[in-house]
C-alpha cells in the first residue's frame, strides 16, 4: 500500500496485483451506461450539494479509515491524487501504479490521472471529468467522479431477483420494508424523508435495536437521527446524512441516499440464505395459487358454456310448423343470426376452454401437483358431448326450415290457384240452377221448343267441359288438407259447397232433359244455323276461357329449365292462335249467315240465338281479352326467365367459390396433419411455424366471409338446390371451424412441450428422439398411441422396470440396447406398465398422447421441487424449528402469501409445540398432493 503520509518522500510499490478486484473488468451493464448523462448542474442546487458532500465524504472515510487515514474536505484532500488513489486501493483490494513524487501540477495530474485510469479500466466510462478538473478542485467534477467511485464498487454488484444495480437496491427495500406500515419505497429520495424506512430495514434485520412501534409519521427529524444513531452505534454504518437537511429539502439527493442505503444492504447481506428459502416458498405458494384461479376459472367458464348449450337445444330441437311463410322466413333470420352472431363466440370459448384446461394439467405436471378433475358434469368429455348434440339438432334445424318453406310456398300457390279456379266456376254456375229450374217449355212454340232442347244440348256440352274444372278444384282441396293447410276449413267448406252444387246442377239437367225430350216429338222447325253456331261457339268459348284461365294462371319455378318448359308451351300455343282466329271467324260467319237468311226471307227474328248465350260480342270481347293477355304472358315468362338467369348466376358464384374454399380447407387440414407429425427444428421453429401458418389460415378468412356473402343471396332469392357444386355452406361452415380449433390445438401441444422441456431440462435432441420414437409407433398418424404401441415404444428407448438387461448389456448404446430387447422378446411387466399407464392415461381412454408421453419421460430423466425441499425451506424460516409461527410467516413471506400459509397450516401438535405454532411439514406434503411421483 502507497504511504501517502510520507508527503514529499520517495515512494516504493512493489509489483501491482493482477486481475480485476472484487468488482471484475467489463462495462458496468444497462444501469451504469444510464448514469453517464449524470446531470451535474442538479450540484448547484446548495442543498443537493451539501448532502452530497456530507454523505460522499462519510462514505469516502468508512473506507479510508481502514488504511489509518481520512478526509476533512472533499474538493481538497483528492487534489494530490494520493487519497484517491488509497481510497481505490482500499475498494477494490488491488495495488495500483506507483505515484509520482513532488507537489508540482504535473506529478498530481499524473496522479488522478493514474486514479482515473483505475476506474476506467473496471468498465467505468468517464464523462468530461479529467484530471485537471480534480487538481483544480472543481467540486462538481469531484462530486461526479466520488459518485461514480460509489456506482461502481457499492452499487453494482447488488443483485435481487435478476434485477441489479439500482433498481435490484430499490427491490431489496421494497422486499424488506413491505410488511411495515406507512412505509411505500418508491424511489431514492422522498420516500424516505419521514424516515420510517430506515427504520424499517433495521428493524427487519435486527428487531431488538428498533421499537419501530414506537415511531411516529408526524415527527420524521426523530425518526432519521434514530435510525441513523443505532446504524452508527450497532451496525458500524456511519452517519453520512443529516436529518434537518433531509427534512427540509423538498427532495433528497438521490445519490446520498443511495450512498446511505447501499451501505445497509451490504451490512445486512448475511441475510440473504432466508430471503432465499422465503423465495422458494414464494415461488411453490404462487405456483398453487395460479392454478386455484386457473381450475375456478375452468369451473365458471365451463358452467357458462353449458348452460349455453343446455337454453339453445330445445330451440334448435322446436320443431312446432308457423302458419305463413313470413312467420317461417322470420325463424330461418334468426337461425341464421345464431350461425353468424352468437355460435362463432361459443366456438371460440369452446376452443380456449379446452386450450386452458390442457394448459393447467401441464402446469400441474410440472410442478408434481396432482391432475385436476372438474366437478361432475364439467369435464371437457361432458362439453364435447353437450357439443355434439348441440351440432346435430343444429343440423336438422335448418335443413326443416327450408323444407317449412317450401311447402308453405306450395300451399300458397295452390290456395291462390284453388280460389282463382273456383271463382271461375262459381262465376260460371251462378243462375245455371234457376236456368234449369225454368219452365218456359210449356207456354213456348214448337220452333221455341226446338230451340230450347238445342240449347239444352248445348249446356250438358258446357256442363261436361266443366267436369274437369270441378275435379281439379276437389283435388286441390285435398292436396291442401293433406299438405295441412292452415286455412282447410274454409277450403273444405267452399269446396264442398261447389260439389254439391254440382251435384244439383247434374240432377236437375237430367230432369230437364227428360221434360225437353217429352215435347221433342212436338218440335218440327229449327234453326240448323243457330243450333251449328251454338254447338262450335259453346266449345269455342269454353277454349277461351280456358286459355285466359291458363294465360293468368301462377306458375312457380326453380330452375332454368323449368321456366323455359313453360315458354315453349306458350310458344305452342301462341302457334294454335291462327287456327283459332280462323275458328273465330267461321262461327261469326254462320252467325252473319242466320243474319243474312233471316233478312232475305223478312224473317224477325226475336231476339238473340235460341240455343247458346254465346254471342258474337262476347266471342270478340273474350277473343280480344285473349289477345291482351298473351304479352302479358309473355312478359311474366320473360321476367320469371330473367329471375332464373340471376339464380343460376348465384349457384355458378357460389360454385365456384366454394370448389376452392372447400379443397383450401381439406388441404390444410391435411398439411397440419403432416405438420403436427415431421415437427421439424426446434419447438421453437416449430411454435413460430405453426403461429405463421395460423396467421396465413387467419388470412384467409375474408374469402370465406365472402362466401358467406354469396350464400346469403342464394338464401334470400330462396334457391335450394346447386348442381354445379358439392360444397354446401354448412359443409364449408364445419370444415373452418375445424380447422380453427385443429390448428389452435397443435400450437398449444408444441407450447406445452416447450413448457416442459424448459421445466424439465430435457434437450432439443432428447425432444427430437422422443418425436422420432412416437412418430415412429404411431401407424395410424392419429397423434396418440395405444397401449401396445406405448409399450413398444417405451421398450425402444431402453425402458427398464423389472429386469436389470439395460445392465446385463454392459457399455451398449442405446440402439444396440433396443436391438437386444426387441431381438429377445422383451417386454414390461404387466404390473408395472399398468403403473405407469395410470400415470399417463390417468382417464383411462386407452390413447396416450404425445404430451402425456412427454411429461412421463421428463420425469424419468429429470428432478423436480419436491416436498421435501419445501419443508427445509420452511425449516430455515423457522430457525431449525420444527414448527413455525405465524409473526415468522409475515416476518419472512409478502403479506397475501404469508396470510395463505397461515389459513392453510393446521396447528402443530409435537411434544415441542409452543402458543401459536403451526405445523409446515404437512402443509408442505399436501402442496404434491398425497405423495411425490
Amino acid at each position: 500500500m502507497v504511504d501517502y503520509h510520507a508527503a514529499n518522500q520517495a515512494y516504493q510499490y512493489g509489483p501491482s496485483s493482477g486481475g480485476n478486484g472484487a468488482g471484475g473488468g467489463g462495462s458496468m451493464g444497462d444501469y451504469m451506461a444510464q448514469e453517464d448523462d449524470w446531470d451535474r448542474d442538479l450540484l448547484l442546487d446548495p442543498a443537493w450539494e451539501k448532502q452530497q458532500r456530507k454523505t460522499f465524504t462519510a462514505w469516502c472515510n468508512s473506507h479510508l479509515r481502514k488504511a489509518g487515514t481520512q478526509i476533512e474536505n472533499i474538493d481538497e484532500d483528492f487534489r494530490d491524487g494520493l487519497k484517491l488513489m488509497l481510497l481505490l486501493e482500499v475498494i477494490s483490494g488491488e495495488r495500483l501504479p506507483k505515484p509520482e513524487r513532488g507537489k508540482m501540477r504535473v506529478h498530481k495530474i499524473n496522479n488522478v490521472n493514474k486514479a482515473l485510469d483505475f476506474i476506467a479500466s473496471k468498465g467505468v466510462k468517464l464523462v468530461s471529468i479529467g484530471a485537471e478538473e480534480i487538481v483544480d478542485g472543481n467540486a462538481k467534477m469531484t462530486l461526479g467522479m466520488i459518485w461514480t467511485i460509489i456506482l461502481r464498487f457499492a452499487i453494482q454488484d447488488i443483485s435481487v431477483e435478476e434485477t441489479s444495480a439500482k433498481e435490484g437496491l430499490l427491490l431489496w427495500c421494497q422486499r424488506k420494508t413491505a410488511p411495515y406500515k406507512n412505509v411505500n419505497v418508491q424511489n431514492f429520495h422522498i420516500s424516505w424523508k419521514d424516515g420510517l424506512a430506515f427504520n424499517a430495514l433495521i428493524h427487519r434485520h435486527r428487531p431488538e435495536l428498533i421499537e419501530y412501534d414506537k415511531l411516529r409519521k408526524d415527527d420524521p427529524v426523530t425518526n432519521l437521527n434514530n435510525a441513523f444513531e443505532v446504524a452508527e452505534k450497532y451496525l458500524d454504518i456511519p452517519k453520512m446524512l443529516d436529518a434537518e437537511d433531509i427534512v427540509n429539502t423538498a427532495r433528497p439527493d438521490e445519490k446520498a441516499i443511495m450512498t446511505y442505503v447501499s451501505s445497509f444492504y451490504h451490512a445486512f447481506s448475511g441475510a440473504q440464505k432466508a430471503e432465499t428459502a422465503a423465495n422458494r416458498i414464494c415461488k411453490v405458494l404462487a405456483v398453487n395459487q395460479e392454478n386455484e384461479h386457473l381450475m375456478e376459472d375452468y369451473e365458471r367458464l365451463a358452467s357458462d358454456l353449458l348452460e349455453w348449450i343446455r337454453r339453445t337445444i330445445p330451440w334448435l330441437e322446436d320443431r312446432v310448423p308457423q302458419k305463413t311463410i313470413q312467420e317461417m322466413q322470420q325463424k330461418l333470420e334468426d337461425f341464421r343470426d345464431y350461425r353468424r352472431v352468437h355460435k362463432p363466440p361459443k366456438v371460440q370459448e369452446k376452443c380456449q376452454l379446452e386450450i386452458n384446461f390442457n394448459t393447467l394439467q401441464t402446469k400441474l405436471r410440472l410442478s408434481n401437483r396432482p391432475a385436476f378433475m372438474p366437478s361432475e358434469g364439467r369435464m371437457v368429455s361432458d362439453i364435447n358431448n353437450g357439443w355434439q348434440h348441440l351440432e346435430q339438432a343444429e343440423k336438422g334445424y335448418e335443413e326443416w326450415l327450408l323444407n317449412e318453406i317450401r311447402r308453405l310456398e306450395r300451399l300458397d300457390h295452390l290456395a291462390e290457384k284453388f280460389r282463382q279456379k273456383a271463382s271461375i266456376h262459381e262465376a260460371w254456375t251462378d243462375g245455371k240452377e234457376a236456368m234449369l229450374k225454368h219452365r218456359d217449355y210449356e207456354t213456348a212454340t214448337l220452333s221455341d221448343i226446338k230451340a230450347l232442347i238445342r240449347k239444352h244440348e248445348a249446356f250438358e256440352s258446357d256442363l261436361a267441359a266443366h267436369q274437369d274444372r270441378v275435379e281439379q278444384i276437389a283435388a286441390i282441396a285435398q292436396e291442401l288438407n293433406e299438405l295441412d293447410y292452415y286455412d282447410s276449413h274454409n277450403v273444405n267448406t267452399r269446396c264442398q259447397k261447389i260439389c254439391d252444387q254440382w251435384d244439383a246442377l247434374g240432377s236437375l239437367t237430367h230432369s230437364r232433359r227428360e221434360a225437353l225430350e217429352k215435347t221433342e216429338k212436338q218440335l218440327e222447325t229449327i234453326d240448323q244455323l243457330h243450333l251449328e253456331y251454338a254447338k262450335r261457339a259453346a266449345p269455342f268459348n269454353n277454349w277461351m276461357e280456358s286459355a285466359m284461365e291458363d294465360l293468368q294462371d301462377m306458375f312457380i319455378v326453380h330452375t332454368i329449365e323449368e321456366i323455359e318448359g313453360l315458354i315453349s308451351a306458350h310458344d305452342q300455343f301462341k302457334s294454335t292462335l291462327p287456327d283459332a282466329d280462323r275458328e273465330r271467324e267461321a262461327i261469326l260467319a254462320i252467325h252473319k249467315e242466320a243474319q243474312r237468311i233471316a233478312e232475305s226471307n223478312h224473317i224477325k227474328l226475336s231476339g238473340s240465338n235460341p240455343y247458346t248465350t254465346v254471342t258474337p260480342q262476347i266471342i270478340n270481347s273474350k277473343w280480344e281479352k285473349v289477345q291482351q293477355l298473351v304479352p302479358k304472358r309473355d312478359h311474366a315468362l320473360l321476367e320469371e326467365q330473367s329471375k332464373q338467369q340471376s339464380n343460376e348466376h348465384l349457384r355458378r358464384q357460389f360454385a365456384s367459390q366454394a370448389n376452392v374454399v372447400g379443397p383450401w380447407i381439406q388441404t390444410k387440414m391435411e398439411e397440419i396433419g403432416r405438420i403436427s407429425i415431421e415437427m421439424n427444428g426446434t419447438l421453437e421453429d416449430q411454435l413460430n411455424h405453426l403461429k405463421q401458418y395460423e396467421r396465413s389460415i387467419v388470412d384467409y378468412k375474408p374469402n370465406l366471409d365472402l362466401l358467406e356473402q354469396q350464400h346469403q343471396l342464394i338464401q334470400e332469392a330462396l334457391i335450394f338446390d346447386n348442381k354445379h357444386t358439392n360444397y354446401t355452406m354448412e359443409h364449408i361452415r364445419v370444415g373452418w371451424e375445424q380447422l380453427l380449433t385443429t390448428i389452435a390445438r397443435t400450437i398449444n401441444e408444441v407450447e406445452n412441450q416447450i413448457l416442459t422441456r424448459d421445466a424439465k431440462g430435457i434437450s432439443q435432441e432428447q425432444m427430437q428422439e422422443f418425436r422420432a420414437s412416437f412418430n415412429h409407433f404411431d401407424k395410424d398418424h392419429g397423434g396418440a398411441l395405444g397401449p401396445e404401441e406405448f409399450k413398444a415404444c417405451l421398450i425402444s428407448l431402453g425402458y427398464d422396470v423389472e429386469n436389470d438387461r439395460q445392465k446385463q448389456t454392459g457399455s451398449m448404446d442405446s440402439d444396440d440396447f433396443r436391438v437386444l430387447l426387441i431381438s429377445t422378446g422383451y417386454s414390461l411387466g404387466d404390473a408395472e406398465f399398468n403403473r405407469i399407464m395410470s400415470v399417463v392415461d390417468p382417464n383411462h381412454s386407452g390413447l396416450v398422447t404425445f404430451q402425456a408421453f412427454i411429461d412421463f419421460m421428463s420425469r424419468e430423466t429429470t428432478d423436480t421441487d419436491t416436498a421435501d425441499q419445501v419443508i427445509a425451506s420452511f425449516k430455515v424460516l423457522a430457525g431449525d424449528k420444527n414448527f413455525i409461527t405465524a409473526e415468522e410467516l409475515r416476518r419472512e413471506l409478502p403479506p397475501d402469501q404469508a396470510e395463505y400459509c397461515i389459513a392453510r397450516m393446521a396447528p402443530y401438535q409435537g411434544p415441542d409445540a409452543a402458543p401459536g405454532a403451526l405445523d409446515y411439514k404437512s402443509f408442505s406434503t399436501a402442496l404434491y398432493g398425497e405423495s411425490d411421483l
